[in-house]
């Protein structure tokens, strides 16, 4: 080998080495990164606005949280468009495990087949980290409505056909595809109002608005309690054990109805895999927690921590019980 050649093979194998050298500090950088994770505070993002439940659920289990990984966590509520704006900016935030989110049915699940023009997929840019809670929805009516069971208000709107309007937190919510799927049961009509939160709901309901509702127990039992609604059924399969004298709607009559209200914890799918694990064991150990769980059964919510594979399985399990009634309802926004 000529004197030329063998400077040319000197100087790639050097080459490769500093490339060799320069990856291999690119990947022990990552990895310390990654272990040392995390070094700052957290930002949890809420789909919707201070005082809903997923704002309620997300303050109880932060605080907790905030201690196992010894960092706080900060709030921060982004609502609108039905929960897909902080959705979305959960699914398109900096992939350093930063920020996360807690989110609901709609944006989670419904939203992508009602949104036309939604920016982010649930299934491809989002990662599950763990189901929070579930709680029913209540069936309520105004006191002075005369109704008094779920099988009344039946009759009534048999009697009254496209003559009774309900209240919901939204198109596509989980309040709104229960209804659907009740009054298709008896062959009823009535017209959805969709609201842009909880507390709008129920005012149309007690203005006379709207003539019955579907929301959590944290918004309808207060009012029950103080003589101004009556609470009907709730939307479970089985009586939660908070509520043991409402009955669920297929004892009350339509067999076959269930519609929970569920939360859960989400993080952008980019995030690294040891990071997700690491802030879903903390987020598990904070619903696990008595004191944790104590705050949230007292709002008549029953968390239900589980793997994110778990979590993942019942979303699709969702899908296949809503894409359908959705597509058959044609709910489409723009």
């Amino acid at each position: 080998m000529s004197n030329t050649g063998l400077v040319h093979l000197i100087k790639k194998s050097l080459s490769l080495l500093t490339f060799a050298a320069i990856g291999f500090s690119s990947s022990s950088a990552a990895l310390a990164e990654t272990g040392n994770w995390p070094k700052h505070e957290l930002k949890l993002i809420v789909p919707f606005g201070a005082g809903s439940t997923p704002d309620q659920i997300a303050r109880i289990v932060a605080e907790k949280a905030s201690d196992t990984l010894g960092q706080v966590i900060v709030i921060d509520n982004k609502p609108g468009a039905g929960g897909n704006i902080g959705t979305a900016a959960v699914a398109h935030a900096k992939p350093d495990g930063y920020t996360f989110g807690i989110s609901i049915t709609g944006p989670l699940v419904n939203n992508q087949f009602i949104y036309n023009n939604l920016s982010y997929d649930p299934e491809k840019d989002l990662s599950a980290l763990t189901m929070a809670v579930t709680q029913p929805n209540i069936i309520a009516v105004k006191s002075d409505s005369g109704i008094k069971t779920l099988q009344a208000l039946i009759d009534k709107i048999k009697e009254n056909p496209d003559k009774f309007n309900y209240a919901t937190p939204g198109t596509g919510t989980g309040s709104h595809l229960s209804m659907e799927l009740m009054l298709q049961a008896f062959n009823g009509v009535a017209t959805a109002v969709p609201y842009a939160s909880s507390p709008n709901a129920m005012n149309s309901l007690l203005a006379g608005d709207t003539q019955f509702t579907a929301l959590a127990p944290i918004a309808v039992l207060p009012l029950v309690k103080d003589g101004r609604l009556t609470a009907l059924a709730q939307t479970t399969a089985e009586r939660v054990s908070a509520l043991p004298d409402i009955p669920t709607v297929s004892e009350a009559g339509v067999p076959g109805i269930e519609g929970s209200a569920w939360s859960g914890f989400v993080i952008s799918s980019k995030v690294d895999k040891t990071i997700q694990d690491k802030l879903a064991k903390a987020l598990v150990e904070a619903l696990n927690d008595a004191a944790v769980k104590e705050k949230l059964q007292a709002q008549y919510m029953d968390p239900i921590p589980g793997t994110p594979e778990q979590f993942r399985e019942y979303m699709q399990q969702e899908k296949a019980r809503w894409q359908p009634l959705i597509e058959k309802l044609d709910l489409k926004i723009n």
